[in-house]
């Protein structure tokens, strides 16, 4: 790991504040001074900042994206043996070794997008409403061409059996297909808003999380996020 990076999971300072300590001279590894933040430690070196030696670096939190075929349940466990989207990513190549936990839910009967870390923090913020972080999903209905006046009921709020829900940004993407932009997370809220409206859901796909969207992913796939993704994740989370 880059000394850097290692000072900023330790805890120290931000990256580019740990680059600005190095740069100062107020760094060193085994007794000497550091002078090349992109210096490689591995944590078993003696490391001190103004003389003061650092602790080990807090174990890194990771985020996969999976793209969730239908049929897979949105749990980490499940007592009927269906298989699970953390079974699904490990299979596909997440870690073995980490407790990693989905972040919110997809039905069953849903496909697309669902991410899965070991980071409860950012998991919170992202699936709780009070933090309005999008999700987009991508819709085929059934009936009649949707009209404008469901659109426009979808779009300033649609009352269910559970409440009003909060205006969402809908757009036609095709024929007999919709685009909507939720900022809260109801149990099958976008099946029951459509099927309020008149056009029961026949497909359902999430293509999007906040900054993140599900691109060329293929089903039943899983990668791990860049930094730069998390970082972004984290910013539209209000994460710290």
């Amino acid at each position: 790991m880059r000394l850097a990076k290692h000072l900023a999971h330790a805890g120290v300072a931000s990256r580019r504040a740990a680059e600005r300590l190095i740069a100062d001279g107020r760094v060193t590894v085994d007794g000497l001074v550091a002078a090349d933040p992109a210096r490689d430690v591995s944590g078993a070196e003696r490391i001190e900042v103004d003389g003061e030696p650092i602790g080990r670096p807090k174990r890194e939190r990771v985020v996969y994206a999976l793209n969730k075929p239908a049929g897979v349940v949105s749990t980490a466990s499940d007592t009927h043996g269906r298989l699970t989207v953390v079974e699904l990513a490990r299979s596909a190549g997440a870690p073995q070794g980490r407790r990693l936990y989905p972040v919110g839910r997809l039905d069953a009967d849903s496909t697309g997008l669902i991410l899965l870390t070991d980071d409860g923090e950012l998991a919170h913020r992202l699936t709780h409403p009070s933090f309005e972080v999008t999700k987009t999903y991508r819709v085929r209905i059934g009936g009649a061409r949707i009209g404008d006046g469901a659109l426009r009921a979808l779009r300033a709020g649609v009352e269910l059996e559970d409440g009003r829900t909060a205006p969402a940004r809908v757009r036609r993407v095709g024929s007999g297909e919709l685009e909507l932009v939720l900022r809260e997370g109801r149990k099958r809220q976008v099946r029951r808003m459509c099927e309020a409206v008149g056009h029961p859901v026949l497909r359902l796909r999430r293509v999007g999380i906040g900054p993140l969207e599900l691109g060329g992913l293929a089903e039943g796939r899983t990668r791990r996020l860049t930094p730069a993704e998390v970082d972004a994740l984290r910013r539209a989370a209000k994460v710290a």
